[in-house]
């Protein structure tokens, strides 16, 4: 910001975010330029991983990870069941002030994986609140109760399992960023100092190993998030997951969320985009966010008192979850892409694979199986991901499009209405990001029968292609869906337990496949 401008000149985003510690704003205009450079044609990419056919004279770790903000979970959890691992995070790891906001049921595999006590889980959950609001700016209002629901606290839980990691002889790299890896024929060299059987890629969305492996391609999609906590809303315990209130703006259909805070109540507004170059910056949406926070809130701006402005991008491709072709490195979490194209991945994504990636991982060890052909079963194809593309078109419109102003708002009121019809099972999975052949399938017949007029308007919408490619993944739906329950026959969990131990492990990554990719992996609790 130039220092001669006056406080006249200057715009409300810039006028709040000079009111914060930190250089905000010049953080804020940094990522623009991140986005700016993703939305381009053929980007460059450094190529930081590179190959050699000799073998590594000595091998260290068991596992090497890069990126310590969420490979610190996965991290852990190998670690106790005595994995050799080494963790490297580029500076100090530490947990942000803002909550992870999750489920309770899925910080469950916390407890299952030895990684926290109960009293250590229960101290880790700061916030939580009931119930949580989906609506629609052209229908009525739904209100649902424990889902992601439950705030957790990152600094408690990053440094009590930093510690848990550091007891069961994990080694802790801080301050060392990842630079580059060299893959021998039996390991994997980073740095060109520390080498390992395998190194898993935890840097998320922008990793440049990702980068690379998928050959600097630019994003199908691209969903922009903004928001803050502030102090001075009127008292409300409860929250929204899903809510529009306008109509298209800016070629954008804008949502939002809310939850309480420890200090204060955090907002969010976030946007699904095509990665054209002519889109919102963040900085333009955040001056949205600040434009319409008094219609979200009924309340008048002046009258906060800002803690934290937020803001980020979660660039989406289709082909998801991302296998590299190299031995001896698998991408988990963010890297990965392993979450649906609706979802902000992150902290959730990475709890609802943990358990899977964990045991998979420890049985590529244990059966030597850290070829990329066998690593790909540990990132599969899941067409309970790949069928909510269309979900995604749906909820937003290319950037040269014409369609309704109030259209996304129509059908997601329609559609939501009939899920609640339906009941909880199948309303809610869906709000945690979870497909399952059924649920759709119910969602689908009573959403066609009772307003086609308004299912044909979406095709010319979502396009042809996408709808032929959506009948395609539906289709793997129902066959993992089938595959899933022929595979828990008991009696065929005996014939695999007589196999030997390199074919059980590709059975067991067929099987997790199916079960994560049918949505059998969730269970509706009480």
């Amino acid at each position: 910001m130039e220092k001669n401008r006056t406080c006249q000149d200057m715009t409300i985003t810039e006028k709040i975010l000079s009111q914060l510690p930190g250089n905000i704003l010049e953080n804020l205009r940094r990522t623009d330029e991140i986005l700016t450079s993703l939305k381009t044609d053929n980007q460059t990419f450094t190529e930081v991983v590179k190959q050699e056919s000799t073998p590594l004279e000595s091998i260290d770790w068991d596992v090497i990870i890069c990126g310590g903000t969420l490979g610190i979970l996965i991290g852990s959890a190998l670690a106790v069941r005595g994995v050799r691992v080494a963790l490297m995070e580029k500076g100090v790891l530490q947990g942000r002030e803002q909550e992870w906001n999750i489920s309770r049921q899925e910080l469950s595999v916390l407890i299952k994986l030895d990684l926290l006590t109960q009293e250590e889980l229960a101290t880790t959950i700061v916030t939580t609140y009931n119930p949580a609001r989906v609506g629609f700016a052209t229908g009525g209002e739904l209100w649902v109760e424990d889902v992601l629901n439950i705030g957790v606290d990152p600094i408690y839980l990053l440094k009590t399992l930093k510690n848990r990691f550091l007891l069961a002889g994990g080694t802790l790299l801080e301050n060392t960023p990842f630079n580059n890896a060299v893959v021998h024929s039996n390991g994997v060299m980073v740095n060109n100092q520390f080498s390992g059987r395998l190194l898993l890629d935890a840097m998320g969305h922008l990793s440049p190993i990702s980068k690379q492996a998928r050959g600097g391609k630019k994003p199908d999609a691209i969903c922009l998030v903004v928001g803050s906590c502030a102090e001075g809303f009127t008292s409300n315990d409860s929250g929204d997951l899903l809510l529009s209130f306008t109509t298209l703006q800016n070629q954008c259909q804008y949502f939002w969320e809310a939850f309480p805070a420890r200090d204060g109540r955090t907002t969010y507004l976030f946007t699904y985009i095509d990665p054209a170059s002519q889109r919102l910056s963040l900085e333009e949406l955040i001056g949205e966010y600040f434009r319409l926070l008094p219609e979200y809130q009924k309340v008048e701006i002046d009258k906060l008192t800002f803690k934290r402005v937020l803001f980020g991008f979660f660039p989406s491709y289709r082909e998801s979850p991302l296998q590299t072709p190299w031995n001896y490195i698998l991408p988990v979490g963010d890297s990965s892409g392993n979450q649906s194209p609706l979802s902000f991945g992150g902290f959730g994504a990475m709890i609802r694979h943990l358990e899977r990636l964990t045991m998979g991982i420890e049985e590529a060890l244990q059966t030597n199986e850290l070829w990329a052909s066998s690593l790909k079963l540990l990132q599969p194809y899941q067409p309970s991901l790949s069928v909510t593309w269309l979900f995604q078109k749906a909820m937003s419109v290319r950037i040269n499009q014409q369609i309704p102003p109030d259209q996304i708002n129509q059908l997601l009121s329609v559609v939501f209405m009939e899920m609640a019809k339906l009941g909880t099972p199948v309303l809610k999975p869906f709000l945690q990001d979870i497909v399952q052949f059924s649920a759709l399938s119910q969602t689908l017949w009573k959403t066609g029968i009772n307003h086609p007029l308004l299912i044909a308007k979406i095709i010319p919408q979502v396009g042809l292609f996408s709808l032929i490619d959506w009948i395609g993944h539906y289709i793997n739906l129902l066959i993992f869906t089938l595959l899933f329950s022929f595979s828990s026959i008991p009696a065929l969990g005996k014939i695999i337990n007589n196999l030997p131990n390199s074919q059980q492990y590709y059975i067991h990554r067929w099987i997790d496949g199916w079960k994560f990719g049918s949505g059998r992996d969730y269970h509706l609790h009480p």
